[in-house]
């Protein structure tokens, strides 16, 4: 018998599973923290904070689930996309993360767009700059804290940090360092054209895998902390994005992914490296060697409810929130938010983007506004998923997953408005489970994806159907939801 660990470092908290090779999720365990935000459009993390979370998580199953933890022979990671994480000679963060929803690296963008010629964004990245992304956050710590800059021995992603802080040794993978915007999406490898153009020293940048290569071992250091073997092989692990691909079984194209936890994402699985030739969607390597994914992102998304939440409707859980939303009409009696609330990737890429609520009247309550913001999310991922069509990439068949995909509310919103039929995994947390499937084939227990994907992935009995006249009320709203944006703009 034999287990398997997969963690996830999220956003706005660390997810780990424990996956026995024959049952199935023996058990889950997380632990919450928040983003900080020093100061106005910056959002940071201390990647040490990361590590502690990882380490509570896995006391817990240690503690609960003794036999299986201790069978563990592979360990399988994913994580929040984008962020920038530097350490010293001694593994030592130099400075806390610069996370993807950060807006400070707005100047260094709009250089970066204009010098880097549009054959090389458009031949080697297949992505256009934009804040948030690894590529210009370095940039901004070059020019504003040159001596942090000085002492960087080597630049990562979160998870990467945390892979680290297992194995004791440095590397990078091609989901994540594709999506740092210094990666030759085609050749999957670092864009060493585009590092020199920056002024960055190449051996800053670990040597980069494929994402199901194992890495290393368990440090004996590691061995300690956590119960964990020495001889426990620990592979690079990937994206949050691609995790979840595997997770919810879509290993070949055709199936969309609407992802909705802290940000939101339509995802689809490519076999070549597909790409908006408007740039308004993001092109990354997938964790199965010789595919990517392309994937249009919302950068506001479950964070949009929870701004609601803390902010206007204070002491309502996310559950009274989606219970709430269900007894308002769809389209919310005239009500649109739009979830701006720091700039917009797809389809705008504006950092300018702002949110607002259009409509409101006398007679809207905060039930009203609850759906509206479920709703204005969902017309953002539909901005998304169309744009995914048109790049050539067409839908067969739709899964709901994150945060979104537990609220029933939710889900009928995002069938109505996409007008496809929604899939739900039975599953919650599909990265992890995708983290644990890909350590499962490279550790030799699984034979292939394919196999594990038989095991573990099944769909919920219930599908989310589109209703005629609910759709063509959203139809109405999503026309008048794309003209807010475009008619407001030059007030901002």
């Amino acid at each position: 018998m034999a287990s398997l660990l997969g963690i996830d470092i999220g956003t706005s908290g660390t997810k780990v599973m424990l996956l026995d090779e024959k049952t199935g999720v023996a058990g889950i365990e997380s632990e919450t923290y928040q983003v900080s935000i020093p100061r106005l459009g910056y959002a940071e993390q201390n990647p040490d904070v990361w590590w502690e979370a990882v380490l509570c998580c896995l006391s817990r199953l240690r503690e609960k689930y003794g036999k299986c933890y201790s069978e563990v022979a592979g360990i399988g990671f994913s994580g929040q996309m984008h962020g920038l994480v530097m350490v010293d000679a001694d593994g030592r963060p130099i400075r806390p993360a610069i996370l993807w929803l950060d807006q400070r690296s707005t100047k260094e963008c709009n250089d970066l767009n204009e010098r880097i010629p549009e054959d090389l964004i458009t031949g080697s990245l297949r992505n256009r700059i934009f804040t948030g992304f690894a590529l210009p956050s370095l940039l901004w710590v070059k020019k504003h804290e040159p001596e942090h800059f000085a002492a960087i021995h080597k630049v990562m992603q979160p998870k990467d940090y945390i892979r680290y802080k297992i194995t004791g040794m440095f590397g990078a993978e091609v989901t994540d360092a594709s999506a740092s915007l210094m990666f030759d999406i085609v050749k999957r490898d670092w864009s060493y054209e585009l590092q020199r153009m920056c002024g960055f020293p190449p051996s800053v940048f670990p040597e980069c895998h494929e994402s199901g290569e194992i890495q290393g071992r368990v440090s004996r250091e590691c061995a300690c902390l956590t119960g964990i073997g020495e001889s426990v092989p620990v592979i690079y692990g990937m994206g949050d994005q691609q995790a979840q691909s595997i997770g919810n079984g879509v290993l070949s194209e055709g199936t969309f992914i609407c992802n909705i936890g802290t940000g939101g994402q339509v995802s689809a699985f490519c076999g070549q490296p597909s790409f908006d030739p408007a740039l308004r969607t993001q092109t990354f390597c997938h964790g199965i060697e010789g595919a990517w994914t392309l994937y249009g992102a919302v950068l506001n998304a479950g964070m949009s409810l929870k701004w609601l939440k803390d902010n206007i409707l204070r002491e309502q859980s996310f559950e009274k929130l989606s219970e709430m939303a269900g007894e308002i009409p769809s389209g919310s009696e005239g009500l649109i938010f739009l979830p701006y609330l720091t700039g917009e990737r797809t389809p705008h890429m504006d950092t300018a983007a702002r949110g607002m609520f259009f409509g409101l009247h006398l007679s809207h309550t905060a039930k009203h506004m609850a759906r509206a913001v479920m709703e204005g999310v969902t017309f953002a991922l539909r901005d998304s998923m169309e744009i995914l069509e048109q790049a050539g990439n067409p839908c067969s068949r739709m899964i709901s997953s994150g945060g979104g995909a537990a609220s029933p509310v939710w889900l009928q919103i995002q069938a109505d408005v996409f007008n496809r039929e929604i899939q739900v995994c039975r599953v919650s947390e599909q990265a992890c489970l995708g983290a644990c499937m890909l350590a499962g084939v490279s550790a030799g227990i699984f034979k292939s994806l394919e196999e594990a994907g038989r095991r573990f992935v099944t769909m919920e009995e219930r599908t989310y159907k589109p209703d005629k006249e609910r759709a063509a009320v959203y139809e109405s709203a999503f026309g008048k939801y794309r003209e807010l944006y475009r008619r407001t703009k030059a007030l901002l």
